[in-house]
């Protein structure tokens, strides 16, 4: 008697179990269905939304049922980024995206020539995930502006200078071969000259440092010799980094364009979940056409 009330009891604790996972599944469907995105996102992260959406402090149990979707989250991806992206559009104009595959989007700013591939678009949990090279970029950028300078102004001027130091050395060949004529009449003589044993030091001394200078000199002929090919790679390494402070710029206007400064910008991007979860409520159903 007691084996079957512990095998009715474990029944109805299994069917309780499946009951439980089907209820979820059919709510799931049920808000698909009925275009309430809002609701996708609350069975998927019960806790996130009860937290950060309706502010509530009382703890709730995580029941892991979101856990039975999770191998369709490409596919639960790409049907919530419609509103999602419809509503980004209007927060974020500057942004666009691509899906590269079923429900993964790549970011890219600006519409621009040269544009930045600037991170991913998590749709499921509504963030956004930036290349961290190319954001600390635009965060370098904006701060830099307080001392009058762009993100490669320090690396432009550098390159410059190095330029100027090899241009001067292609310019000064007239007056090294005169210096390296006058040093080998030197030398010439520092050979032919006849010294006592107690003189044999300096004139040995004075022989080096005559070919010391003509080592120095013919280093620099050999630099000057390279030079327009460096002075062409250098003009070229400032033409690209003169280009990305012009993209820069492009970002920072939009930013300011939309949010006035960079400070907001951020604020906004730490409150995208709860802010877009809120601007759901009462709405059903809504859509937008991707960038390809």
């Amino acid at each position: 008697m007691e084996n079957q009330e512990q095998t009715a009891s474990a029944a109805d604790v299994l069917t309780q179990a499946i009951a439980n996972k089907l209820d979820y599944l059919s709510t799931l469907q049920a808000a698909v269905q009925h275009g309430d995105d809002r609701k996708v996102y609350e069975l998927l992260d019960q806790v996130r939304y009860f937290q950060e959406v309706k502010k509530t402090r009382a703890t709730r149990t995580v029941n892991h049922l979101a856990e039975l979707v999770d191998n369709i989250h490409p596919q639960i991806s790409h049907y919530l980024s419609d509103n999602l992206i419809d509503y980004l559009g209007h927060i974020y104009p500057f942004f666009y995206y691509e899906e590269y595959t079923t429900g993964l989007f790549h970011i890219y700013f600006g519409n621009w020539w040269d544009r930045r591939l600037f991170g991913d678009l998590d749709v499921i949990n509504v963030k956004f995930n930036f290349d961290q090279t190319e954001y600390q970029k635009l965060q370098d950028s904006f701060a830099l502006e307080s001392h009058n300078q762009r993100l490669n102004t320090a690396k432009i001027e550098q390159i410059s200078a190095n330029s100027e130091r090899l241009q001067q050395l292609v310019d000064d060949q007239g007056k090294r071969d005169t210096e390296k004529a006058t040093l080998r009449e030197q030398l010439k003589e520092n050979s032919g000259r006849s010294s006592m044993p107690w003189d044999s030091g300096k004139v040995k001394d004075e022989r080096q440092n005559i070919i010391d200078q003509l080592t120095k000199l013919a280093d620099e002929d050999e630099k000057a010799l390279d030079a327009h090919k460096a002075i062409k790679e250098n003009d070229d390494q400032i033409l690209v980094l003169s280009k990305e402070d012009t993209i820069l710029n492009y970002e920072k206007q939009s930013i300011r364009d939309a949010f006035d400064d960079f400070e907001h910008f951020e604020s906004h991007n730490t409150s995208l979940y709860a802010d877009y979860l809120n601007s759901l409520l009462g709405k059903s159903e809504g859509g937008v056409t991707v960038d390809d």
